[in-house]
Order: C-alpha cells, then sequence, then structure tokens
C-alpha cells in the first residue's frame, strides 16, 4: 500500500536510505521506445547527494542498473526494473537516536503506524527514496520526448530570497549553471551565500521549486476525481518536505476579478489558444494546450545541527542531537525530483487519454 504511483504508466518503488539498494518497477511503457541509459545517469547526477558545498555530503554515485524490460536499447513492453545501490551508508550515525522521535521526522509516525521502524536515516521515509523515481522518471521523460512534451524545473526562492521576474522572461536552460538552480544569476549568488550562512548556522531552510511543461497535448486529463491538476498536486505533496502546491494563478488568483482573470480563447493560424493563461493549461481538470506551471513549496530540513528538546519510544523527555549528512536546504537537489514526479504523470495521462475517442 502507498507505494505505488500512476494507472498505466505505474512505477511501484521499494528499497530504505540505508539498506542495500532503492528500486523501482515500471509497468505500462509502451514497446519500442528508445531506452537512453545516458539520460538517466544524467537525470541520477542532478539528483545525487554531495553535489556542492550547500548539499550534503553524502557520497552516492547512483549508478542504475537495468534489470529487465530493455532490449538491445528499446523498451520491450514488459515492466522495466532499475536498481540503485546504496554504497555510503554511516548507519552508526543514527544509533543515538534509535528509540528517539526526532522533531518533525517520520519516527514517530511510522513507529505508531507499524510498531517498528528503521532509524537509520529515516528507512524508507528518507528523501533517498526519491532515486528511484527520478530514474522512472527519467524514462517518462524518453516518452515524452516522443510527443514533444518538455518538464523544466527550477528553484524560485529560498528563504525569502524571491525570484519575481515571470518564467517566460527567463532562460530557463540557465538553471543548471549554477549549483543552487536558478535561472538567475544574480539572484542564484545570493541564494546560495544565504544556503551557506545557513548551514554554518547548523541549520536549515526551506525553498519553492517552479516547474514548466510545455506543448502538453490538448485533453489530457480525467473528470472528475483524477483531474490533471490534482494529479499533479497528488504528485508533488507526495515528495519528501513539500508543504504546498500551487498552480496557474495559484494563491494571488483570489486577489483578481473574473474579468481580470479569464482566459480569452483566440484563434492562432489553426490552433486555438488564450490571450492569458491564469488557469495554468488546465481547464475541467484537463490540458488546454497551453503551458502547465506549478509551484511547490518545500519546509526546512527537519534534520539541524542542534539540539532538540523532544521524547523517546517510553515517552520520556530527551534531547535529540543532530548528527550525520544533511542538506541545508532541499530545493536545489529536488528540482530533478519535481520534474520525474511531473512527467510521470503527464505521461500517464497522454496514455490514459489514448483510449478516451476513436
Amino acid at each position: 500500500m502507498g507505494n505505488s504511483f500512476g494507472k498505466l504508466f505505474k512505477i511501484t518503488t521499494f528499497g530504505e536510505s540505508h539498506g542495500i539498494a532503492l528500486g523501482v518497477t515500471l509497468e505500462g511503457c509502451p514497446a519500442g521506445l528508445d531506452i537512453n541509459e545516458d539520460k538517466i545517469r544524467l537525470e541520477m547526477q542532478r539528483r545525487k547527494p554531495g553535489q556542492s558545498k550547500i548539499t550534503t555530503q553524502r557520497k552516492e554515485e547512483d549508478e542504475i542498473e537495468i534489470l529487465s524490460g530493455v532490449f538491445e536499447g528499446k523498451s520491450t513492453g514488459t515492466p522495466i526494473g532499475i536498481v540503485i545501490r546504496n554504497a555510503d551508508q554511516k548507519s552508526k550515525d543514527y544509533s543515538h537516536i534509535s528509540d528517539k522521535f526526532r522533531p518533525s521526522h517520520a519516527d514517530y509516525t511510522y513507529f505508531e503506524k507499524y510498531g517498528i521502524r528503521d532509524y537509520r536515516g529515516g528507512g524508507r521515509s528518507s528523501a533517498r527514496e526519491t532515486a528511484a523515481r527520478v530514474a522512472a522518471g527519467a524514462i517518462a521523460k524518453q516518452l515524452l520526448d516522443h510527443y514533444g512534451v518538455s518538464v523544466q524545473a527550477f528553484v524560485s526562492q529560498v528563504g525569502n530570497l524571491k525570484l519575481e521576474k515571470p518564467y517566460q522572461d527567463l532562460n530557463l536552460r540557465l538553471a543548471e549553471e549554477n549549483i543552487v538552480r536558478c535561472p538567475d544569476q544574480e539572484l542564484a549568488n545570493q541564494m546560495i551565500q544565504l544556503i551557506d550562512s545557513v548551514r554554518l548556522d547548523r541549520d536549515t531552510i526551506g525553498g519553492v521549486i517552479t516547474c514548466v511543461i510545455k506543448n502538453t497535448p490538448v485533453g489530457i486529463g480525467e473528470p472528475v476525481f483524477d483531474r490533471l491538476h490534482a494529479e499533479l498536486g497528488k504528485a508533488m505533496l507526495g515528495i519528501n518536505a513539500v508543504k504546498g502546491f500551487e498552480y496557474g494563478s495559484g494563491f494571488d488568483g483570489v486577489t483578481m476579478r473574473g474579468s481580470q482573470h479569464n482566459d480569452a480563447f483566440i484563434k492562432e493560424g489553426d490552433k486555438v489558444k488564450t490571450k492569458t493563461n491564469f488557469s495554468g493549461g488546465i481547464q475541467g481538470g484537463i490540458s488546454n494546450g497551453e503551458d502547465i506551471y506549478f509551484r511547490v513549496a518545500f519546509k526546512p530540513v527537519a534534520t539541524i545541527m542542534q539540539d532538540q528538546e523532544s521524547l523517546n519510544e517510553a515517552g520520556e523527555t530527551i534531547t535529540v542531537s543532530g548528527k550525520g549528512r544533511h542538506d541545508p536546504c532541499v530545493v536545489p537537489r529536488a528540482v530533478p525530483i519535481v520534474e520525474a514526479m511531473a512527467a510521470l504523470v503527464i505521461a500517464d495521462n497522454i496514455l490514459l487519454a489514448k483510449s478516451n475517442k476513436l
């Protein structure tokens, strides 16, 4: 329960932070798709730990092993199995919290739900599980390439440092030119300085990732409960540390009047377009062909290198001391995770749409 995502293009992930390996099984990938392993490895490199001074220093190359479902560089239509082996576990870093509940972690809830928990790095609740999602998302991206769909995410806010420019005025490819993955270099430098200062304070800070999906076919998304924006919201809110999701005009839309917010239809050549895109490319839960864009808010990482008061399994008041290797801000490494989950949603819904009409 709770380890699978998608309907036709479906993934199931497995593994723990300090176990032997993480992995994913991907079902529903059409046969004959070119599978470029280097593109999968590139996505894994974007997510892996130890990338820079503002990320965790755990050293994992996150090399993939494709076990099944690919033959001579093409998908066979059978389940694709991928394994990512753990190499740099330091489980002793967590022995001091074996019976303690860390503030804002899943320790207490996992213990109450299962009566047992893997305290080594949070086990299954660790963000390390997202490595498996990124591997599957890399294949989803290759399927979307077939349909001309692109998915691009970037860091748009760290703490109070917010990117005010609309994404249309930015070269989003520049996001990969700096370690914080913000396409505005000047703001990126300020973000890097802020994250580094927070790290030196032995603390953490949150941020926001914006994602833009271009060239989505018109008509994907399922009414009524499986609306496209609802599926995207579920995908994003299922990522570790995510606290908020908004698409299109989002919460700012409440300040507008309908006469300002309505997206008027126009004709460009033989295509139906809209003058504005406050709808975020989705109307009635179904894509209208405009850019789909959304924002995802990430909380400060829960593990801080400071002493905190908490409880242990016996209900006694104790002190939790921060140890181990952790991100001072999660958003730089979360960019490929957001892209992966978005790609999985769009790929799944494109395949579902094929059965809607002749």
